[in-house]
């Protein structure tokens, strides 16, 4: 079937998005108490806790109050969360609209985002205007790889699952959108992207 829809994630895909950003190697005292930070505090099932909806102060008290000696770095998981932008990626957003200018296409985000960071980026990138509709997990109280996320964008915007391309960094998510039916491209890189797309007939 042909494919007129093409779904895409947002960070790691078109945005640069990275803790790393701000704890460097040189943010901690150790290499050791970086890797404790973000696998016993700032944890990734913490954050998709507010993907999912809940709010960045909730979250952050309370893990302050759990890891009190952690208190500085937990702040600024948030406080310092516009660092940790480093701007689009540049490769990918050139592919996006290329297929824009093709108008063969309808294009949708999917986003695992906490809603009031996700207007932060709606403000400072202009390309997150092009798609004709956007999903965000913050906003809708469930996230990827729940399948009812992906199927509320599919019954919102009456896509075919069977004639839909979906682009996620994240493994895991590709795996539960191959699930519902629709075809995958787990993104590594512009160029690996760029030759998937080619190899699926959609440039």
């Amino acid at each position: 079937m042909a494919v007129n829809t093409i779904i895409w994630d947002l960070g790691g895909v078109l945005i640069d998005w990275n803790p790393q950003y701000v704890f460097t190697d040189n943010y901690f005292e150790s290499t050791e108490k970086k890797e404790y930070f973000f696998s016993h505090v700032c944890t990734h099932d913490w954050n998709e806790k507010q993907d999912e909806g809940r709010s960045i102060v909730e979250g952050t008290l309370e893990l302050v109050a759990q890891f009190p000696e952690w208190e500085k770095a937990i702040r600024d998981y948030y406080g310092r969360w516009t660092d940790m932008l480093n701007g689009p990626i540049h490769g990918t957003v050139d592919i996006f609209r290329q297929l824009i200018d093709s108008a063969k296409f309808r294009h949708y985000a999917l986003t695992n985002w906490q809603a009031d960071l996700f207007n932060i980026a709606l403000v400072r990138y202009n390309f997150l205007q092009w798609f004709d509709g956007r999903v965000v997990s913050g906003v809708e109280k469930t996230r990827k790889p729940f399948p009812a996320f992906y199927q509320l964008l599919l019954d919102r915007y009456k896509v075919n699952a069977a004639e839909a391309i979906f682009i996620d960094d994240n493994l895991r998510n590709v795996k539960a959108a191959e699930e519902l039916g629709i075809r995958s491209v787990h993104f590594q890189s512009p160029e690996q992207l760029k030759k998937e797309l080619e190899g699926l007939g959609v440039i």
